[in-house]
């Protein structure tokens, strides 16, 4: 009889495990994690959602154009500094194309990123793939320029702001009265927006004093070197060849404001302002047809926005210098600092550091 007993008891126990899975009842898993649970608890679950600690982090990294030579320089130092600290980042360009950069950035999103670092071709637009990022559980830096109007986790950058006020005030120094052109960047780029607020920070005083005319501001459209070239090349014309000094948003710009000048017999009789600190504006320097660029040093920007992305892959705090709104929210943002470079300095700056070779800024062997 207690055979027979044991055995119903069995039978009985059996069944009701059985209705019980069925039914969805909560279980414990060996580490306490709830599985199992009718409300998908499991799906939900941040430790589930969690990394495996073997699995490396990957970083996606959306560029807008490859197009100049600073660009280049960021990818590649992006690319080494990540995988220096343990990652894997892909890296994607757009070639200047708004509908491209965003296809590519759900790309990157599907592919399961970590983190989405950003370098918007337009500030605007770029807002639909923070969207979409963050829809995915996927945190976005935006890099060097300011995606606008979005909820952005984090903007590195350095100050541009800064930029135009070191632009302006050394050409302004040089050239304390007179007509000056003002060659802007792409209007679709907010860095453009903050280095001619910068400029004009620094010249406004001296316009409402009659001290200087800017007799001509136009922006480059999507940053087109021959865009710019055009640019000058009205300015002059309308004003025939009467200009005193140029400040142009890059040194792109700034080259083929130069290159318009020297067809009427000007280059190196005007003075010429760029900033990205690129080689062939360093030795346009030391040849004497441009002023001054703007040094920012592409070493610290890569090498903190390779840390702070893989901070924010794993969750920890990120600590910022300051806010910055971008129409939406004060963006928590870290912005470095730039630094003028002309003729007396460049040895001490750009070549001291190794962002470019002395025989290559003095093009080998010529004569300082």
């Amino acid at each position: 009889m207690k055979t027979n007993r044991y055995r119903l008891i069995a039978v009985i126990f059996t069944l009701f495990l059985m209705i019980c899975i069925a039914s969805g009842c909560e279980q414990k898993s060996n580490n306490g994690e709830l599985v199992n649970s009718p409300e998908g608890s499991l799906a939900s679950s941040t430790n589930q959602l969690q990394k495996p600690k073997d699995e490396r982090i990957k970083i996606g990294f959306s560029m807008d154009t490859l197009e100049e030579e600073r660009w280049l320089r960021d990818r590649r130092m992006f690319i080494n500094a990540v995988k220096e600290l343990g990652a894997d980042v892909k890296v994607m360009e757009a070639n200047g194309n708004e509908a491209l950069q965003i296809s590519q950035a759900e790309r990157l999103i599907s592919e399961g990123v970590d983190v989405l670092v950003v370098v918007p071709y337009n500030a605007e637009a770029a807002a639909a793939i923070v969207n979409k990022a963050h829809s995915a559980g996927i945190k976005v830096i935006s890099y060097d320029r300011l995606i606008k109007n979005a909820e952005v986790d984090l903007y590195i950058s350095f100050d541009n702001e800064k930029v135009g006020e070191l632009q302006a005030k050394m050409i302004s120094e040089l050239v304390p009265k007179g007509k000056y052109v003002y060659i802007g960047g792409a209007d679709t780029d907010n860095n453009a927006h903050l280095i001619k607020k910068g400029v004009y920070k620094v010249l406004q005083p001296l316009i409402d004093k009659g001290e200087i005319k800017v007799v001509f501001d136009q922006w480059t459209t999507n940053w087109i070197p021959s865009n710019a070239f055009n640019n000058m090349e009205a300015a002059l014309k309308a004003n025939d060849n009467d200009i005193d000094a140029v400040i142009a948003a890059n040194d792109a710009t700034a080259e083929e404001a130069i290159k318009a000048l020297a067809a009427q017999g000007l280059a190196g009789k005007i003075p010429v302002a760029g900033q990205d600190a690129e080689l062939a504006a360093a030795q346009r320097i030391v040849e004497g047809t441009q002023t001054m660029t703007v040094y920012k040093p592409l070493q610290s920007l890569t090498l903190e926005a390779a840390k702070v992305a893989v901070r924010l892959a794993k969750g920890e705090k990120v600590q910022t210098n300051s806010k910055v709104n971008n129409g939406k929210i004060e963006v928590p943002s870290i912005l470095l600092p730039p630094i003028a470079v002309d003729r007396a300095n460049i040895d001490a700056t750009i070549i001291a550091d190794g962002f470019h070779l002395k025989e290559d800024v003095y093009r080998k062997g010529k004569n300082e």
